[in-house]
């Protein structure tokens, strides 16, 4: 666990998490043994572009050299730095209840502060 990546279910898949500094975290698990690993490349791309969010050449340079990724810059750059967390929306629409509609123009503040009074208040 060279990064930090911390072991946070082991009862049917090994299931592993990242916290980011920015607040984001990481989650990718293994569903079957780890020594029996047979899919294709289209897999392992998925696992490292989408749950290990890194380059394959970063991510041997970890596991080879102890060279951790840099991953403060891996937004794409189509996405506005002011946009929301898709976790957030996530939780806004499906556990608070918003519409899309409601998300147009919130701040990222502002959705943090309406998902804290959520839950703090259940409203």
């Amino acid at each position: 666990m060279r990064e930090g990546w911390r072991t946070v279910d082991s009862t049917h898949h090994e299931t592993f998490e990242l916290p980011l500094a920015d607040g984001r975290v990481l989650r990718t698990r293994i569903s079957r043994p780890p020594d029996r690993i047979t899919d294709g490349p289209r897999l392992w791309a998925h696992i490292l572009r989408d749950q290990l969010r890194v380059a394959e050449d970063a991510f041997w340079a970890c596991v080879r050299d102890g060279v951790l990724p840099d991953r403060r810059t891996d937004r794409p750059a189509d996405v506005p730095e002011h946009a929301l967390p898709i976790e957030v929306v996530d939780l806004l629409i499906g556990r608070v209840g918003l519409r899309r509609e409601d998300l147009v123009g919130m701040s990222r503040a502002d959705a943090i502060a309406r998902l804290n009074a959520f839950w703090t208040t259940g409203r």
